[in-house]
């Protein structure tokens, strides 16, 4: 059986290093070293704990370590922000448990020569027991919610800073699961009492045939998932479509589909008559959603590759237009806590895409048609700004809802649509 910290620690090293996504690189990590259910759990526990917590982490570790945080070696570096994170924020954890542990780590590692040094750094660290700073100056919030500066002062730009502090809080706790029930199969309350009756506790969530987990669960090899009664997804993609809402027997296009959560949706509002094109970009992607739609058993959604940014006029005209635009993901970090390490400066051409985006798929809508504008983040330049861009050279559309969910205050993922229809 493999050791949860180890697996933790190379799990971390693969994400700094190749910039990988979390949930994938954990997942496929647990298909290759068999672990218990306890030990998944504290391995998940150390890699996410470690992500969200990551600039706290190396605040403290930069008092101790006389050379910079990047010249660290990999492996003692991501088993020293392990162990200090069992340290500051796993009460369950006996300290003494968390450095010896890492110590016995690097011992048998490639990186041994380094366990007296992660064995003292530890040591030093319990010793003066540092903590974060507490005042609420932009430096002072990154650090204490381990976000970087530029994401804070966007916040503050964008809202007040009782919602940031808000945002920042959020962000560092554990999402729900939630589920959207496959109407076409099932009841949402028939897929409570078969959740219930494999063991799994759930509850019906604030808006129709949305089933919120009690507790997280691996849906790999569940049963109940492999026959299609359900897909995950998070209750502000699912109020997004709801806010759509397409009808049977429409033509709607999903423009940037990948994963296809909100395809899927739209297909079970639309009792699964119709037509649905589910476009991306990439192959393997399209597979994807092909893979998924098969396993929901949802006839109506076409898996399509095609460019968001280029008119496809053999596409046709449609009814419904989801625009789910490429964005900085920053409404989804407590998901995805490695997203709000990434520079700032992969983020600069987004805005003039998404508006690219958003025109394009202007040009397949039929008369009296609806376009829902999304992203998955919370900067009003990538939301408000791209709308109001759009329908100032648009003057056939006009804005009949516009929304920003919050984690801190709808308890959902940080979610912004705008619902345009013309004529």
């Amino acid at each position: 059986m493999a050791n949860a910290r180890k697996v933790a620690a190379n799990v971390l090293c693969k994400i700094e290093k190749d910039g990988a996504y979390s949930n994938l690189t954990v997942l496929n990590a647990f298909r290759e070293n068999p672990l218990t259910p306890e030990d998944k759990k504290l391995a998940s526990a150390i890699i996410y704990g470690v992500l969200d917590r990551k600039l706290s982490l190396d605040y403290i570790l930069s008092k101790f370590l006389k050379t910079p945080i990047k010249k660290t070696a990999p492996l003692t570096l991501a088993v020293l922000r392990s162990a200090l994170y069992q340290i500051m924020f796993m009460d369950k954890i006996p300290e003494s448990a968390a450095v010896n542990e890492a110590v016995k780590l690097i011992k048998k590692s490639k990186e041994s020569r380094n366990s007296g040094f992660v064995n003292a750094v530890l040591r030093a660290v319990l010793r003066e027991k540092l903590t974060l700073p507490q005042g609420e100056n932009p430096k002072d919030l990154s650090i204490r919610y381990s976000c970087p500066l530029w994401i804070v002062e966007s916040f503050l730009n964008d809202y007040s800073k009782e919602n940031t502090i808000g945002l920042l809080e959020e962000s560092l706790k554990t999402p729900p699961v939630t589920l959207r029930v496959n109407t076409t199969k099932i009841t949402a309350e028939e897929l409570i009492k078969k959740l219930s009756d494999s063991g799994i506790k759930s509850r019906k969530g604030d808006i129709e045939n949305c089933v919120i987990l009690e507790n997280g669960t691996d849906f790999t090899n569940n049963n109940l998932f492999k026959e299609g009664l359900f897909h995950i997804q998070d209750t502000a993609s699912q109020k997004a479509v709801d806010i759509l809402n397409p009808k049977p027997f429409q033509r709607v296009l999903d423009m940037c589909a990948a994963p296809g959560g909100k395809s899927f949706t739209m297909a079970y509002l639309m009792e699964n008559k119709g037509e649905i094109i589910s476009c991306d970009l990439y192959d393997h992607k399209v597979q994807l959603i092909k893979d998924s739609a098969e396993r929901l058993g949802l006839e109506i959604v076409k898996p399509t590759v095609a460019d968001a940014l280029i008119y496809n006029e053999n596409l046709g005209k449609f009814d419904c237009i989801l625009c789910d635009v490429v964005c900085s993901g920053l409404g989804v970090i407590r998901r995805k806590p490695e997203i709000k390490y990434k520079p700032q400066d992969n983020f600069q051409s987004l805005e003039k895409t998404q508006l690219s985006i958003l025109e394009n798929s202007a040009k397949y809508l039929k008369d009296k048609g609806k376009i829902l504008y999304s992203t998955c983040t919370l900067r009003k330049a990538e939301n408000e700004a791209i709308v109001n861009k759009f329908l100032q050279t648009h003057k056939d559309f006009k804005k009949e809802y516009e929304h920003t969910f919050m984690p801190h205050t709808d308890s959902t993922d940080g979610f912004f649509c705008a619902l345009l229809v013309r004529g």
